[in-house]
């Protein structure tokens, strides 16, 4: 009997190492909220970041270990809503949009917060509904890290500058608005997820490899801002062209 004890207590426990990735994630998120509202921005965006490389590197820990999990699998979509959900929109609406109180549109401000967290807890939503069927190559909809990546990364590039949050507040209430709002599109995101990281390279790709975290060293919060609403872009633009080849097709069939 006491064998059999064992084994099931063993069975209902968690693996460690991958959720305490996670939860470093989750803690990241959580203090970019309290760090925004002290005022420390910087740091605020910073951790938002930190949150991403925590996000990318748990599952792979997993994989690596053979410690994957459905626990594992719902507590890191949780951690990503704190994380890339409220946390940048928190971290964007204390910078600039509660600011649009002084144009009279105070309304305004939370609600492009609002707008961007619903966006990003339907576009997890549905990730994790989809996640059996959905292509491998592409994501359908910006990945909640990279609309992350892209308000958190005009936060810090605002705070490095140091120009006030006021000053471009209708540049952010269109940012805000136009990640939460492509979360949830049927836009199609190159996911890079056909690269091996083991197999063989050619010796070039080391190179671009160093030149790229030389590029990035120069100045991280423009690099990062930059490559983040790059991607954001990229997606609208591939679903456009496809859009019109599929229409040029339909015209030759006629």
């Amino acid at each position: 009997m006491e064998p059999e004890s064992k084994t099931h207590k063993t069975r209902r426990g968690i693996y460690l190492l991958p959720n305490m990735i996670t939860t470093a994630g989750l803690f990241a998120g959580f203090y970019a909220i309290v760090a925004a509202m002290n005022g420390r921005f910087e740091a605020a965006a910073v951790a938002i970041f930190v949150a991403m490389i925590m996000d990318g590197i748990d599952g792979r820990v997993a994989r690596l270990t053979n410690t994957q999990s459905e626990f594992g699998v719902q507590y890191d979509s949780l951690a990503d809503m704190v994380s890339f959900g409220l946390a940048p929109a928190l971290v964007m609406y204390e910078w600039s949009l509660k600011s649009m109180v002084s144009v009279g549109w105070a309304k305004l401000g939370w609600l492009a917060a609002f707008i961007y967290t619903a966006g990003a807890a339907l576009r997890l939503a549905r990730f994790n509904a989809q996640v059996s069927t959905a292509e491998k190559n592409y994501f359908r909809g910006l990945p909640s890290p990279s609309a992350a990546g892209a308000v958190a990364g005009m936060v810090w590039v605002g705070a490095d500058l140091g120009v006030n949050g006021e000053d471009l507040v209708y540049a952010a209430f269109v940012l805000t608005i136009a990640m939460g709002l492509l979360m949830v599109t049927n836009v199609r995101y190159y996911s890079f997820k056909e690269f091996n990281f083991r197999n063989r390279v050619p010796f070039f790709a080391i190179l671009a490899v160093v030149l790229v975290y030389a590029f990035a060293s120069i100045d991280p919060p423009k690099v990062l801002f930059a490559g983040f609403l790059i991607y954001a872009i990229s997606g609208v633009v591939y679903t456009l062209v496809e859009i019109r080849k599929r229409r040029k097709a339909r015209k030759r069939g006629e």
